[in-house]
């Protein structure tokens, strides 16, 4: 009897000691799954994101938040010494002009400055060898020889279009396409790189800055002229001297100093830049006059297409994309 009751207390600690997680031997130990890296944090381009790749801009943005400071202090003063005045002595309607101006032009901004401009994957790096071993048997290349500018004819529209190739995405650039050095991508129909929004200008975002040139263009020559009108009225009632006094001076002054300062980086209606995109985007007219005039019918102002690079999917095999690119644009090779 006492050694049947020592080997009871011993067999629950036997058991006690059984691990209960794998009950058959065809269980696999549980092993942590990594996850998979975004395509935004493993991007190769010089950008920074913010918002879980939700904002895509550029590395250098101090001339971007520049510009933001100049809007908002030259409306906020205008706000708040201006309109109060203008709203008892002229109209109410005054203030709610420049704030839905304000408020569109910051949207704007935010819009052109945040998203992505069109951005081309780069070929991965099995793709590029292989894209690579083409090229060489097209070109005929053998050792020591160096191949010319390396392109490749497509028809679009029935049209033959040369592609030229880009070095460092180790693609074949779309029309229009072209490499941004700060920024170090293959953007879609590319304009220019604006260090005044933080962003390149192409296919995704040049809408939203056409936009913001002419809204902000608008609001300058607004505040401009009733930051006028309110020193104009004052001076018929208390002399130019003491309206300047009372506005006080050196606010009205340091909104013409800030409308000054943007007026050329924000150009008006009646300068040639912008004169340029209100006469190209309505005919669909390209201002590249190196392409055929039956490739530029591509109306900037259309319907936003989907992005794709597609940054905040997780990685994968870029070949479905490539063949979407094809089929979108109508390539044959």
């Amino acid at each position: 009897m006492l050694q049947l009751g020592v080997a009871e207390p011993m067999r629950e600690c036997e058991y006690s000691q059984i691990s209960t997680r794998s009950s058959t031997p065809m269980e696999t130990p549980y092993k942590k799954r990594t996850p998979k890296k975004r395509k935004w944090q493993a991007f190769p381009g010089r950008n920074k994101f913010y918002c879980n790749g939700r904002i895509m801009m550029a590395r250098q943005t101090g001339v971007f938040y520049l510009t933001l400071v100049l809007i908002l202090i030259t409306s906020g003063l205008f706000f708040t010494f201006d309109c109060p005045f203008l709203s008892v002595q002229l109209t109410p309607a005054i203030p709610v002009i420049g704030g839905v101006l304000f408020v569109f032009v910051l949207g704007t901004l935010f819009r052109t400055s945040f998203s992505d401009p069109g951005v081309l994957p780069r070929a991965t790096p099995d793709e590029a060898a292989d894209l690579e071993r083409q090229i060489d048997v097209a070109n005929g290349s053998s050792s020591g020889y160096r191949p010319p500018p390396r392109t490749k004819e497509v028809v679009i529209n029935g049209q033959t279009v040369k592609l030229k190739y880009c070095f460092t995405c180790k693609i074949f650039r779309p029309p229009r396409a072209s490499h941004c050095s700060l920024c170090d991508n293959c953007v879609e129909r590319f304009d220019h790189h604006c260090p005044w929004v933080g962003n390149c200008v192409g296919k995704r975002n040049y809408r939203f800055f056409y936009m913001f040139i002419l809204s902000l263009s608008f609001l300058t020559i607004f505040i401009f002229a009733f930051v006028i009108t309110h020193v104009i009225l004052r001076s018929h009632r208390q002399g130019f001297l003491n309206a300047l006094k009372d506005t006080p001076a050196r606010y009205p002054f340091s909104q013409w100093c800030c409308v000054c300062f943007l007026s050329p980086l924000l150009p008006s209606p009646a300068s040639p830049c912008l004169l340029l995109c209100m006469t190209a985007v309505p005919t669909g007219a390209s201002v590249v006059p190196s392409l055929p005039s039956k490739l530029s019918r591509s109306h900037s102002l259309s319907i936003l297409p989907p992005s794709i690079s597609v940054l905040r999917s997780k990685q994968q095999d870029l070949s479905c994309v490539f063949r979407e690119v094809d089929s979108r644009l109508g390539w044959r090779g």
